[in-house]
């Protein structure tokens, strides 16, 4: 560095380099990740994110527990079933309250695996303008992008994989004992919850609680951009905030 920094002050003296001749030799020399990213660096390094923050929190979600042992995503009981719930607290019937918490959540561990192909054949598509709204936009900018352009088709790519799995993990049989249960005492208003179309949506939300999630880290921790474009490009975009 001291040697280069001679032969640059020697260069000054002797030819009278100007300000602009000086700074594209430093960056020739010395290589930038300062400045203002280009239109494609910026559109590449926003893909490079959601890509890391998508296949990340996929795995986390898609493996065992991913959802049960998770607090921020882990499905409860539908609202209006909660009183059967309740009731069957109240009956001593702990074990088929669990096993029908765990079901749920089974289900939606194995339908969230799809969701990585689907984020990136979205991602794909994305514009040059879409991807510098979103380095701009803040914290959730790029979710709240896939979540719009996304949630139709992995609603219809869930749904079946989860009417699926919930037979394969009884949770069915589970909500249909609990329901029969429940629906046998004397004068309570009938259960009768579509239970493939609210794991569906919660199992989406908890899927786009992790993309965020793991997007908003590489916004706010300089540690978690693991590569010089991502440091670049949010670099830039930490600035400009």
């Amino acid at each position: 560095m001291k040697k280069f920094l001679g032969i640059f002050l020697v260069s000054i003296l002797l030819f009278g380099c100007t300000a602009q001749q000086i700074q594209n030799t430093v960056s020739a020399v010395l290589g930038s990740s300062t400045g203002a990213p280009t239109e494609q660096e910026a559109g590449q390094g926003l893909k490079e994110a959601l890509s890391i923050g998508i296949t990340k929190g996929m795995g986390l979600l898609s493996q065992k527990d991913g959802f049960l042992g998770n607090d921020l995503v882990k499905i409860p009981w539908p609202s209006e079933a909660e009183k059967v719930k309740t009731a069957m607290l109240n009956l001593g019937m702990q074990k088929q309250v669990d096993n029908v918490t765990t079901s749920l959540n089974r289900a939606a561990e194995k339908a969230s695996g799809v969701a990585i192909d689907v984020f990136i054949d979205v991602i794909k598509q994305m514009t040059v303008k879409d991807a510098l709204n979103i380095i701009t936009g803040g914290k959730g900018a790029g979710t709240a992008y896939l979540k719009k352009a996304a949630t139709p088709i992995l609603t219809e790519k869930f749904r079946p994989i989860i009417d699926n799995s919930l037979g394969q993990v009884n949770a069915t049989k589970y909500w249909t004992d609990a329901t029969s249960i429940y629906n046998k005492i004397p004068f309570v208003k009938q259960v009768n919850t579509d239970l493939t179309g609210f794991v569906t949506e919660k199992a989406l939300d908890g899927v786009f609680k992790m993309v965020e999630k793991e997007e908003n880290k590489i916004r706010e921790n300089p540690l978690a951009r693991t590569s010089d474009l991502l440091k670049k490009v949010f670099g830039f975009a930490d600035k400009s905030n």
